[in-house]
């Protein structure tokens, strides 16, 4: 349940031209909470709402290049684990899997914590899945591979909404295992999935943008190359 915001005193002042001083100054305290909201995050205000859309090849031309550095890369201490932000019981993979599923979900408790079963067709392959313990949550873009384009330099808090981004479905998505685990930390320049692959690097791009990640020169040569052979659909994201 939302907690309500104390009515603020009024100034014996009285009102201002515009709106009246109580309803500016529960405004300005409205915008201070969300503010700090935001710099929990890691992230401003501005950048939270900035929007980004443009076809593929110009999102992939815009991509800056710099070198991919991976040195001091630790993923458990730097990017953390699934966190269950709304304090539901329901962690990230949880909620990724509830999102996905095509058939009512069941769990592995009455408390309905943990996923147990559902109808998920994985879009690397086509497959259906019905358990939840014969799919893995991808990170489209690989944390390790997040971490050498830019993550290095985040705060800890930024990481870890990366880590757990359920703002965007291209971030987060449930692919069958074995699939995943060949992936491993591979960009589209080194991997790329069985169907689905102009999708899939419509994807990447996008994530890098929502999150400000860089592309080194052969990432970026690869994606060139890909999207000039894949219809040129528009990008839309909010950037993070």
């Amino acid at each position: 349940m939302a907690t309500a915001l104390p009515s603020p005193a009024l100034p014996s002042a009285g009102r201002r031209r515009g709106l009246p001083l109580g309803r500016r100054t529960l405004r300005a305290a409205v915008a201070g909470v969300l503010a700090a909201g935001f710099v929990l995050l890691g992230v401003t205000p501005a950048e939270a709402a900035t929007t980004y859309s443009a076809p593929l090849r110009t999102a992939v031309k815009s991509l800056p290049v710099a070198a991919e550095s991976n040195s001091g890369y630790d993923r458990d201490r730097q990017f953390g684990d699934w966190i269950d932000a709304d304090r539901d019981c329901q962690n990230t993979r949880a909620e990724v899997l509830l999102q996905e599923t095509r058939a009512r979900a069941t769990y592995t408790t009455s408390r309905k914590c943990t996923v147990r079963g559902g109808r998920w067709v994985t879009s690397w392959d086509g497959r259906t899945h019905t358990s939840a313990s014969t799919v893995q949550i991808d990170h489209l873009v690989p944390v390790h591979e997040a971490w050498g384009s830019g993550a290095r330099k985040w705060t800890k808090a930024r990481r870890v909404a990366f880590y757990n981004d359920l703002g965007d479905r291209r971030t987060l998505s449930a692919q069958t295992s074995a699939l995943n685990s060949s992936k491993g930390a591979r960009g589209p320049e080194q991997w790329l999935p069985p169907r689905n692959r102009c999708a899939y690097v419509g994807e990447w791009v996008a994530v890098k943008k929502r999150w400000g990640l860089t592309v080194d020169s052969t990432e970026k040569a690869a994606l060139t190359r890909l999207a000039a052979g894949c219809p040129n659909v528009t990008l839309t994201v909010v950037r993070r």
